[in-house]
């Protein structure tokens, strides 16, 4: 049976200790925020999740590459001119991201932005694109060509036309920052739900962990399996929406920006980690990487795990998934 990986939360009608929780879903940086906070009363409730998304918002405000007012936009402005200085948050975030970049031999790359995008998915592609574009639409991607100057505090895109874009963690970031404030006054529990990206802390209101359901694509209303989470955070990439076809080739949005082709093999990639910023760069990563290279990878790192689904409809999960890994 075909099945997808995606993840809901069951949440528990009972109270504890005057405790209930508070759930308000909102768009952020261009994406669906699912906020759930435990807390005392509504007005408690409503205060924390405002917390929440102000911190999702100053996040955004520091590293969208669309918004022409962020200091990325200015690196990215100035790409083959000059280095310029950052904040330390935003360095202290590249530099991790180059890390991770060193780590998965580039298939996880924040220059990914400097792509040409040739692939199209809104029905417009009537060809596939010939080896030169593919190889010219990449041309400017690299991490290497990322200078980080730590005297100055400063990043330098050695090339014209180079681009950072945080696509690919800022999402499993920005939800790691609002559990951070929101642990920090208190907050004994929540999910920050960031269009599936799942980073969670604490237990349901009555003291039960909360509870992740795997469902099936073919029926997004039936749950396939249902199990207790106690970790940090889950992310699932997949590609079973956005892709064309072509002689009767499915070619998926996920692309290597090593080179430039779609990523193949795998429907689906769910990562377990220990925060939404390492979980979210890894699930895409490993689908790029594909199913034996993904799966060695990842049992190879500590507090990581896997779950993953061919183009068969095969699961194949790492390790420690059966031996229940999601408990700190």
């Amino acid at each position: 049976m075909k099945i997808l990986l995606l993840f809901l939360i069951l949440f528990s009608p009972f109270t504890n200790n005057g405790q209930e929780k508070y759930t308000r879903t909102l768009k952020l940086m261009g994406s669906r925020y699912d906020i759930t906070v435990i807390a005392a009363n509504e007005a408690e409730g409503n205060k924390y999740i405002d917390l929440a998304a102000n911190e999702v918002t100053r996040i955004e405000h520091l590293i969208s590459e669309w918004d022409s007012t962020t200091i990325i936009s200015d690196v990215n402005k100035y790409a083959g001119v000059k280095p310029v200085k950052v904040s330390k948050e935003v360095f202290d975030l590249v530099v991790r991201c180059i890390k991770i970049a060193e780590l998965t031999d580039g298939a996880f790359d924040i220059t990914w932005a400097s792509m040409n995008h040739i692939w199209k998915y809104d029905g417009s592609m009537t060809r596939l694109p010939t080896r030169e574009e593919i190889a010219n639409s990449v041309s400017r991607v690299g991490y290497k060509n990322i200078i980080l100057n730590a005297q100055d505090q400063s990043i330098f895109l050695k090339l014209k036309g180079m681009r950072l874009g945080f696509g690919g963690i800022g999402k499993g970031y920005s939800a790691d920052k609002a559990m951070q404030l929101l642990k920090s006054m208190g907050v004994p529990g929540g999910i920050i739900n960031a269009s599936g990206d799942l980073t969670l802390w604490g237990r349901q209101p009555d003291g039960k962990p909360w509870m992740i359901g795997i469902t099936n694509p073919l029926n997004k209303d039936k749950v396939f399996s249902w199990f207790p989470f106690e970790g940090n955070s889950v992310v699932t990439s997949g590609n079973y929406e956005k892709f064309v076809e072509f002689n009767g080739i499915k070619y998926t949005h996920i692309i290597d920006p090593r080179t430039g082709w779609p990523a193949h093999g795998l429907t689906s990639v769910t990562i377990f980690g220990p925060n939404g910023e390492l979980t979210d760069a890894l699930a895409t990563a490993v689908f790029v990487m594909g199913k034996d290279a993904g799966l060695n990878f990842v049992r190879q790192l500590k507090g990581v795990e896997c779950v993953l689904v061919d183009d068969q409809g095969k699961l194949y999960e790492s390790d420690h998934v059966k031996m229940n890994p999601f408990k700190q």
